[in-house]
């Protein structure tokens, strides 16, 4: 209650007369009562995500949007938790769940490091360590990956006799966390940030963007910036790796039990889900009835139908997955934000509010100076260091819902849509802080690295993030969208 006091509430009453102010105040030239009001919501809200927290500060959020004359219960309701992507990453995070309670992600972690082609030199192995993180990254959580791979990493100090300070401890972990966020981008698949865009994109647009379209892009400026992270490691870092000869894994992958047919039951059916997402915009040019099928599907079928299935197969007499067990490990502070952002970029396009035509208008001089591409890469870089020195949800939304409806108004569909791919990405190239993301706490709170290099070489790989963003991701996304 102190710490309520003390800190949080002057902030909700100074958030409250921020909505007050604006709901008072005569309108900006051109501007309607409701965008007025709606503005100083966006404001008040956006106080409280970046000083609070993302928990109650949505529910104060979508509570503000009913003041709105424009907007009912329902809709707002509608707009926010039934929207479909909140359905779709409750039961990808269900079916993550149930996939991080095999050693699945240990097993091929470890198989990578144990190949003969990890076995050649140091530089081989780091290369197929970064590897790992970003195959296995791809598609399931980041703190995940990074909290496996940190019980990982003490194993291998520990065999190759590596101290605290040691620069090859503080660059394995360094690279675990960068690569780890790298991988986030790299995919929307069971990554929260890339699909608050696309999310967000579809409300204001109308229109979804395949997950073909978004791994066409996100995949070249992935491996691009890992490579970009691995030469500077080397050349400006310079670590002695020759320890790293030492290294011989194999110990770990006999330590591993046979896989179980549970395990391999709920493999199966996570990447079955994987397939129902991906191969359909792959096959539909070829086997019409399968484009026809993804669209009936969506987005929301396939984790729908793996979810259903861990949770009626049964090997051993007991489920794959524990439903109440998995849902009380969905992140549910992200989600109560998610649907705040979705409800709020509804309401900041509804032409009736009129916010999102003010905006054009207002932005109409910078669009000028600042067209298409100018435009899209001042948000990247915008994103990129928000995300960076402040949490990376609060980035993606503002972002969006900023960002998205004026490229619309300015610059038509196609480049709404590219837009939200490249937003969706940079917003998840996020290790150079603590702030950023939880991985870069967990990397630096192991003690094998520390805050000052993590920034250090956080900002560094961030150069690199950003060209091939918007010199690969963003050129790609274009054409395809």
């Amino acid at each position: 209650m102190n710490k309520l006091l003390k800190r949080e509430w002057p902030i909700f009453i100074l958030a409250c007369l921020i909505v007050l102010l604006f709901f008072w105040l005569p309108p900006l030239n051109g501007m309607t009562e409701s965008a007025m009001l709606l503005l100083g919501i966006f404001l008040g809200s956006v106080l409280l995500w970046i000083t609070v927290g993302i928990s109650w500060p949505s529910m104060f959020c979508l509570l503000m949007l009913l003041v709105v004359p424009e907007l009912s219960v329902g809709s707002i309701v509608s707009s926010s938790f039934g929207n479909p992507a909140i359905a779709f990453l409750i039961l990808t995070f269900c079916c993550s769940y149930a996939l991080n309670q095999t050693p699945f992600t240990r097993r091929c972690a470890i198989w990578f490091l144990s190949t003969p082609l990890a076995r050649k030199g140091p530089w081989w192995f780091l290369c197929l360590y970064f590897l790992s993180v970003l195959v296995l990254g791809s598609c399931m959580s980041t703190t995940v990956i990074v909290l496996i791979y940190l019980t990982i990493n003490e194993e291998i100090f520990s065999l190759l006799g590596l101290q605290k300070g040691h620069k090859l401890a503080a660059l394995m972990t360094m690279g675990l966390v960068i690569v780890a966020s790298i991988s986030g981008a790299m995919t929307p698949i069971a990554h929260v940030f890339p699909l608050m865009a696309l999310s967000i994109c579809e409300s204001v647009t109308g229109v979804s963007v395949s997950y073909g379209t978004y791994l066409a892009a996100g995949i070249p400026a992935a491996l691009l910036t890992t490579a970009a992270m691995l030469l500077i490691f080397r050349f400006i870092l310079r670590p002695d790796v020759e320890p790293l000869r030492k290294a011989d894994v194999r110990a770990m992958q006999q330590a591993l039990p046979k896989m179980e047919t549970r395990e391999a039951w709920t493999v199966s059916i996570f990447f079955l889900v994987v397939a129902l997402w991906v191969l359909p915009d792959l096959l539909k040019g070829v086997f019409p009835v399968v484009g026809a099928l993804s669209k009936r599907f969506g987005t929301v079928g396939p984790p729908l139908l793996g979810a259903l299935l861990m949770c009626v197969l049964r090997p051993n007499g007991k489920p794959l997955m524990q439903f109440p067990e998995a849902l009380k490990n969905v992140p549910w502070p992200s989600l109560f934000m998610a649907a705040a952002a979705l409800s709020l970029g509804a309401a900041m396009t509804n032409a009736d509010i009129g916010l999102s035509e003010w905006v054009k208008t207002a932005m109409a001089p910078m669009a000028q100076s600042l067209q298409g591409f100018s435009l899209a890469v001042a948000l990247v870089v915008i994103t990129v260091l928000l995300t960076n020195v402040g949490s990376n949800m609060v980035t993606v939304t503002i972002v969006s819902t900023v960002g998205i409806p004026m490229t619309l108004s300015l610059g038509g569909e196609s480049q709404a849509l590219t837009l939200a791919i490249v937003i969706g990405m940079a917003s998840a190239y996020a290790f150079a802080t603590p702030p950023a993301m939880t991985t870069v706490v967990l990397g630096t709170g192991s003690g094998w690295t520390t805050n000052a290099q993590m920034a250090k070489y956080g900002f560094l790989t961030l150069i690199p993030t950003i060209l091939a963003i918007c010199l690969v991701a963003l050129p790609i996304a274009s054409m395809l969208v």
